[in-house]
């Protein structure tokens, strides 16, 4: 298959769905958490969760990386922004993650603060050489898919000499978040589900390949299945696990093979690694304190760390007591057992971070009706008519 459509032909996911069926044994229960927010968005838009088997559970993951990002993570590129007058610069996305004191970056914005959104740490580099007597902070996010810009960005502001550009780096890691879900006491304690196999990301595998997820299968033997976005690619995964389990194997498969390799892209990681090194520990929401599951800027770039530069300091904060989103990210619970799901919270006044992201497991379930009972089966009409990418 060559073209998006392909992969969202109704009548295969028809087929792959009765194969899950007739192979899924009926004594046992299966529970596959898809990690990515991606595949949580494909799982909701496309109806996927009609074409299974009722012991066939998909559980939500924590990887969306608005939706880990901490409170005090937020606080901290506001307060550059409202008390150091600084530029401040992040995708859309990070924008309306509800912060401290009922603010968001958005609101920061209104009350008079310089905050843009850009599409890349590159655009933030072309503000900073537009801008030379302010200082410019590029609050950058995401797993390993966005963390090679990043790293670019700082690279070529170091040969440049361009001493008005720094970066809040929030970037977090793939492997040590699954390594936190299966043996944390503090997820233990605050609860998690039992997890039979995982559908690996897709873009995040691209960078760091599928290599990194042999830990998984051979030390806690669960199964891990890496896939594209696309529902057929959901829909193979799935399958895959199903037969996985059933065989009591444990291996890292590759359905995804169109995109991701075993060694990842090589260039991508060897820049990664001269910019940026682990953090000994980082709060995710949903998770608490993760032991090095994020990066931090080098010594050799330290002057474009924001952080060292303006001299902040982390404060936890707690979220919103009505919010669920922690529980959500660990599996817990579904969107829908939030109390406040869909009446207070809406994405047009997101209560929690899981609300904010188009990858949030609750504006999933709330974009696509998963809440109201509507009936939404395989590839619908209406994604059929948008453009493809």
């Amino acid at each position: 298959m060559k073209y998006i459509d392909e992969f969202r032909d109704g009548d295969l996911a028809r087929q792959i769905g009765a194969r899950i069926a007739a192979e899924a044994l009926p004594q046992r229960h299966y529970s596959f958490m898809e990690f990515c927010g991606g595949h949580t968005h494909a799982i909701s838009r496309y109806g996927v969760l009609e074409l299974l088997p009722p012991n066939v559970r998909m559980i939500h993951g924590p990887g969306c990386p608005v939706c880990v990002l901490p409170i005090g993570r937020i606080d901290l590129a506001i307060r550059l922004a409202l008390e150091r007058g600084a530029i401040v610069c992040t995708y859309g996305d990070t924008m309306r993650v509800p912060a401290s004191d009922s603010l968001s970056l958005i609101r920061a914005k209104a009350r008079g603060g310089d905050i843009r959104m850009v599409y890349s740490a590159a655009d933030a580099l072309a503000i900073a050489r537009a801008n030379p007597q302010r200082e410019v902070v590029f609050f950058a996010i995401g797993f390993e898919t966005t963390t090679p810009p990043t790293a670019l960005a700082i690279r070529d502001a170091a040969r440049e000499g361009l001493a008005n550009f720094s970066v809040l780096c929030c970037h977090v890691l793939t492997p040590s978040a699954i390594t936190h879900i299966l043996e944390s006491p503090e997820v233990r304690q605050l609860g998690t589900v039992p997890i039979d196999g995982f559908i690996g990301p897709a873009h995040v595998s691209i960078v760091i390949g599928s290599a990194p997820y042999d830990h998984f299968a051979e030390e806690y033997r669960k199964p891990v299945v890496i896939a594209g976005f696309e529902p057929l690619d959901v829909m193979q995964a799935i399958l895959m696990l199903v037969r996985q389990v059933n065989e009591g194997r444990a291996h890292v498969e590759n359905e995804f093979t169109r995109a991701v390799t075993p060694e990842g892209n090589l260039k991508a990681q060897a820049l990664v690694s001269e910019v940026f090194e682990l953090r000994p520990s980082f709060e995710w929401r949903g998770l608490g304190e993760v032991p090095y599951s994020a990066l931090k800027i080098r010594e050799a770039f330290a002057t474009f760390d924001a952080e060292r530069r303006f001299d902040l300091s982390y404060t936890p904060v707690a979220d919103n007591k009505a919010c669920e989103c922690g529980a959500i990210l660990r599996g817990v619970k579904k969107p829908t057992d939030c109390k406040i799901f869909g009446t207070v919270c809406t994405p047009e006044n997101p209560v929690g971070s899981c609300m904010v992201s188009s990858e949030g497991a609750c504006a999933a379930h709330y974009t696509y009706g998963r809440f109201r009972d509507i009936p939404i089966v395989a590839a619908t009409a209406a994604a059929t008519e948008e453009a493809t990418p």
